[in-house]
């Protein structure tokens, strides 16, 4: 028995740490036996389909991304990216927030942007214009972890559900199914933080920090007092959130189409990046316009104790709706592009695949008699 196990070694072509392995397929030869093995090499297996209108290569992994698009890891590193875009631009952006929804609430003594910067310096000083930073970094961390993680899963599934075809022909409703349902969950795990924010920032005197807010809302409201705004909240949320997935990926698409000079693949990441941020700004605008009404009632509604989402849309008017709209298409406009711009830049440091606009699939340019690129 040894001495089988001796020649087989003796034999074996690694037995030399230097030997060099020929990986190519071996000539044709006659047909193998029953008993013979044959194993394919990379050049023998077709690249496979993993989302609608995306094909990559079974080796991609190995070919330099650090995941496979559309696993499990690629959904967790894509909500990493959530986590790290949401939570850090609305943590910057905290003052604005803070004296948009102090006009929101309070147009008669913050009567503009720049007054109510001016009265909460003078008020509060410049450590005043930072309340509400802590909810404000964990709610939208969470936020974000579901918004593009769940994002990515419910595209591929409905992309999955509908075939290939319908998935390109419809793919802006394919964009809106998924983000408002990517948006549901995001806003249940937002609403908590979102609550403890607003009343910080617009209830004077009410709470300084995190810490103190929460035990105070409990005690006064119960756990109700951290989702009294849950429906507006979706209200807000769900239609700025289906604009902004939407808008950035038919915005990128034409961009690439008509605007930029070259294909994407011809483009460095650094260009890519560019073009990325400029999609988010334009999504951005059109975000905090369709959104901007259910966004002052939430200010309202979290700083009103008992009343309605109803009671203070009456309350407001059609005109009062709309206070605070210019900071609010700044800040979010802003805002919007930076997301996708950090998001982004994590999948290029994380080495995440990242698919091109999708293309017409080769059976629908057939069915249509399309020649060419769509």
């Amino acid at each position: 028995m040894f001495k089988s196990l001796f020649d087989a070694a003796q034999n074996s072509t690694f037995k030399s740490p230097f030997t060099s392995v020929n990986c190519q397929a071996a000539p044709p030869t006659s047909a193998p036996t029953s008993s013979a093995v044959v194993t394919p090499t990379l050049r023998d297996v077709a690249p496979r389909q993993l989302t609608p209108n995306h094909r990559i290569a079974a080796a991609a992994v190995a070919e330099g991304d650090s995941c496979e698009f559309g696993s499990n890891h690629y959904f967790l590193l894509c909500g990493l990216g959530g986590i790290i875009s949401c939570g850090s631009t609305h943590t910057m952006v905290v003052p604005l927030d803070l004296v948009k929804c102090r006009l929101q609430v309070d147009p008669a003594k913050y009567k503009s942007v720049f007054t109510g910067f001016r009265i909460s310096l003078a008020e509060e000083g410049v450590r005043g214009l930072a309340k509400g930073w802590a909810p404000t970094f964990i709610g939208y961390s969470m936020q974000g972890l579901c918004k593009f993680g769940l994002y990515e899963v419910f595209k591929k599934v409905y992309g999955d559900a509908i075939g290939e075809e319908n998935a390109f022909l419809y793919r802006t409703g394919l964009y809106l199914a998924a983000s408002a349902s990517a948006e549901f969950f995001a806003d249940i795990a937002l609403a908590p933080m979102e609550a403890a924010k607003v009343k910080i920032q617009t209830t004077p005197g009410f709470a300084k920090t995190l810490r103190e807010a929460l035990p105070k809302m409990t005690a006064q409201e119960g756990v109700a007092a951290f989702y009294k705004g849950l429906v507006p909240l979706w209200m807000r949320q769900i239609p700025y959130t289906m604009m902004k997935f939407a808008c950035f990926e038919r915005t990128l698409e034409l961009l690439y189409k008509y605007v930029v000079p070259k294909p994407r693949a011809d483009c460095t990441k650094g260009e890519q990046l560019v073009v990325t941020f400029a999609a988010g700004y334009i999504a951005g605008v059109f975000c905090a316009i369709v959104s901007h009404p259910a966004d002052t009632v939430v200010s309202k509604l979290n700083q009103a104790k008992g009343a309605s989402a109803l009671d203070v849309a009456k309350q407001l008017g059609w005109s009062g709706l709309w206070g605070g709209l210019v900071p609010r298409i700044v800040m979010i406009g802003t805002l919007t592009a930076a997301q996708w711009f950090i998001y982004d830049a994590v999948k290029v440091f994380l080495r995440m695949p990242r698919p091109p606009p999708p293309e017409m699939p080769e059976s629908l340019k057939k069915k249509l008699g399309v020649t060419g690129e769509q």
